[in-house]
């Protein structure tokens, strides 16, 4: 069964108790902890070691499952401290951009070798590290993530499969995944409205709500025998009041189990 969880930069300026309550309530499986400096840190790096009890207990009370954490920065600083978290409390799955300027080749090549150094650490602390192509970075665009894809073979790499970020790179995210697949081990989910820069308002991110072909990215999904965690991702809904935000989480919960059921990926 494919695994629905959400990111908790959703309800940043809330804690994390409300965060995994709310999500809970909204009927998900599982959560992905934002470490997201200066914007959304759920998951305190700098401390998580202090953190690490609450986190597992948060997660056994209200049964989710700790399926990612986001970091975003490829500084090896931080995502040390990530991979160690990770390891500790039993979050498999680091996410993070590429960084960089689309369609500069210094920059591709610069932040390959970057990327692959933090897999290699990933590695030793038995984690995978998930680079999702990103507007405006080295890797944008399915082409740019096969290159990513044949130049970092290591198995402690993934790729983390944004459709809203595929689309906005006048994609179609259902046609673009069964190219990357076989390395997809995240999937960050959002729905927008036009093709960007920005996703757009938060409440039109919600699944169901945008221009994306959802249903048939989630068939795409489901015939390649997809396993891996769905995680949705909202940005900008700190100025939202936090019924707002629970909207937001169960509508796309609705959407999504609905179509995963429909495509037998979820039990009826």
């Amino acid at each position: 069964m494919i695994r629905l969880g959400v990111n908790t930069v959703l309800f940043q300026g809330h804690d994390l108790a409300t965060a995994m309550q709310h999500i809970a309530w909204a009927g998900y499986d599982g959560v992905e902890l934002s470490a997201i400096q200066g914007m959304c840190e759920h998951l305190d790096l700098d401390h998580w070691a202090e953190q690490a009890e609450t986190i597992r207990g948060l997660a056994a009370e209200h049964r989710l499952a700790l399926l990612s954490m986001e970091v975003a920065t490829l500084d090896e600083e931080r995502l040390t401290k990530a991979f160690e978290a990770g390891q500790a409390i039993g979050i498999p799955i680091v996410n993070v951009g590429p960084g960089g300027k689309s369609d500069l080749e210094d920059d591709f090549v610069k932040q390959i070798g970057v990327i692959a150094k933090r897999a290699e650490c990933a590695a030793r602390y038995g984690v995978t590290l998930c680079c999702k192509a990103h507007v405006g970075g080295s890797i944008y665009n399915t082409p740019t993530t096969l290159r990513a894809m044949k130049a970092i073979p290591s198995s402690a790499f993934g790729i983390d499969m944004d459709p809203s970020h595929i689309y906005r790179a006048q994609e179609n995210p259902a046609e673009a995944l069964p190219a990357v697949l076989s390395r997809v081990r995240h999937i960050h989910i959002r729905d927008c409205k036009g093709r960007g820069p920005s996703p757009g308002e938060p409440c039109d991110q919600a699944c169901g709500r945008g221009d994306i072909d959802l249903r048939g990215y989630f068939k795409a999904m489901v015939d390649a025998q997809y396993k891996g965690p769905v995680c949705l991702e909202i940005i900008g809904a700190g100025k939202y009041e936090l019924g707002r935000r629970d909207v937001i989480a169960a509508e796309s919960f609705g959407y999504m189990n609905a179509c995963l059921k429909a495509l037998g990926a979820r039990s009826v």
